[in-house]
C-alpha cells in the first residue's frame, strides 16, 4: 500500500495539508519508495547474497577488491551486486526485496521505513564531510557567499537523500525555510550536468561528482557553519536476512570493516583500484580515501537511535512524513547486535547499557 493513500491523518497530508515545495519532496522520495510497499522485503536464497552498493563507497571497494566473493564461494554462496546512484532507489530496492542489504545516508533509511518497508539497522558510519561542518557547492564567479545567500537560488539535491535533513537545518540556522530558495530534484548526475551548463545556483553534491564539479567546472565550496550533527550513514539489511542469514550478515560487515581500515592505512593502493571506475586521476582519487570516503563501522547505540528519532521527528513536524515512526522498531536485540557486529565485544553490551 502507498503510505501517501492511508485514512485519517495520513489523508488529510496527502490531499494538501502542507503544500509546496516540503509537500515535494516527501512525495518525491515516498513515491519511490512505496513501490515495494506492501510487499515483504525478502531473503535471498540458499546459495546467493545480493548487495546494494554506491559509487566510491566501503561495498564499492569490497567489490572491486573481491575478497567477499572469495569469502562466500568458500561457503558455496555466490554474490550479486547492484548498482544504485543514491540511497532512496537503494531502499526501494530492498523494500521489492531484489536486494539484501546496502548502504545508504541517515535520511533514505527514516524515509524507508515510513513506507513500511522491513529494514533494520545493521551498522552505523559516523558523519561524512557535510555533517563535519558542512558545505555546498556554487558556480565559479557565484555571489553566493554563506547560507543565508541561498534565499530565491536554484538549489540541486536529491530528495530524500541525506542532504535533505543538512539543508533544511542549515537553512533554519541561517533564518529561512524551506520554501525560501528554489529546490530542484536531481541525481547527482543530473546535477552535474546542470552545474555545468549553469542551470542550477547551488548543489548539494558528494563525492565522487562534488569533485569533478570542481575539477571540470572550477565549482566553489561554501562552508556552513553551523555545525548540523547527523546521524551518519547506515548499513540496513531486511529484518529476514539479518534474522534468518546472522552468520553471512556478520561476514560481509567484518569484510566491510576490514576494507576500510585497509582503504585508510594504504590510501593509494585503494586510489588505484578504485580510480579506474570513477573517471578520476588516482592522486583526486587518494584524496578522497584520506577524507574519509570509505569510514568505519560503528555499532549502533542509544546515541545513534536518539539522533534518528529527532530526525524523523523533524520531517513528521515539517509534513514531510506523513505519520511519526519509531526508529528502534527497526533496530534489532541486545543480542543480535552483539553477534552480527564487527566489534562484538561492546556491540550489544552498550546498546543494552543505552549508551
Amino acid at each position: 500500500m502507498n503510505v501517501l493513500h492511508r485514512e485519517g491523518r495520513d489523508a488529510k497530508w496527502h490531499s494538501g495539508r502542507r503544500l509546496g515545495l516540503l509537500a515535494g519532496v516527501a512525495a518525491a522520495s515516498l513515491s519511490v519508495l512505496s513501490t515495494g510497499c506492501g510487499q515483504r522485503a525478502g531473503a535471498s536464497g540458499a546459495n546467493v547474497v545480493r548487495i546494494g552498493y554506491q559509487k566510491e563507497s566501503g561495498l564499492d571497494l569490497l567489490r572491486l577488491r573481491g575478497d567477499l566473493d572469495k569469502d562466500f564461494k568458500a561457503k558455496g554462496i555466490s554474490v550479486q551486486w547492484v548498482n544504485f546512484p543514491a540511497g532512496p532507489q537503494l531502499a526501494q530496492a530492498l523494500g521489492e526485496g531484489s536486494i539484501d542489504l546496502g548502504s545508504l545516508g541517515d535520511t533514505p533509511s527514516i524515509f524507508a521505513q515510513a513506507a513500511g518497508i522491513d529494514m533494520v539497522y545493521a551498522a552505523n558510519t559516523p558523519g561524512g564531510r557535510r555533517s563535519r561542518g558542512g558545505e555546498f557547492l556554487v558556480p565559479k564567479g557565484s555571489t553566493i557567499n554563506s547560507t543565508a545567500d541561498l534565499k530565491g537560488k536554484r538549489v540541486a539535491l536529491q530528495y530524500g537523500s541525506a542532504s535533505t535533513y543538512w539543508l533544511v537545518q542549515v537553512l533554519k540556522n541561517a533564518g529561512l525555510k524551506y520554501s525560501d530558495i528554489q529546490a530542484e530534484n536531481l541525481t547527482q548526475v543530473d546535477a552535474l550536468a546542470a552545474f555545468g551548463s549553469g542551470r542550477i545556483d547551488a548543489w548539494l553534491a558528494w563525492d565522487p561528482y562534488e569533485t569533478l564539479a570542481e575539477r571540470n567546472y572550477g565549482a566553489r565550496v561554501v562552508k556552513d557553519k553551523s555545525n548540523v550533527q547527523t546521524a551518519g550513514g547506515f548499513y540496513i539489511a531486511s529484518r529476514e536476512f539479518a534474522t534468518k542469514h546472522a552468520d553471512r550478515l556478520k561476514l560481509i560487515l567484518a569484510d566491510v570493516k576490514t576494507i576500510s581500515e585497509w582503504s585508510h592505512s594504504r590510501p593509494l593502493d585503494a586510489a588505484k583500484l578504485m580510480a579506474p571506475t570513477l573517471g578520476l586521476d588516482v592522486p583526486t582519487v587518494e584524496r578522497l580515501f584520506t577524507l574519509g570516503s570509505t569510514v568505519r563501522l560503528q555499532p549502533v547505540t542509544e546515541k545513534t537511535i536518539g539522533l534518528m528519532q529527532k530526525e524523523a521527528d523533524t520531517f513528521f513536524q515539517l509534513g514531510l512524513l506523513p505519520h511519526k515512526i519509531d526508529v528502534r522498531k527497526c533496530t534489532l536485540t541486545p543480542q543480535q547486535y552483539a553477534y552480527i557486529e564487527p566489534d562484538s565485544a561492546d556491540a550489544g553490551t552498550k546498546l543494552a547499557k543505552g549508551e
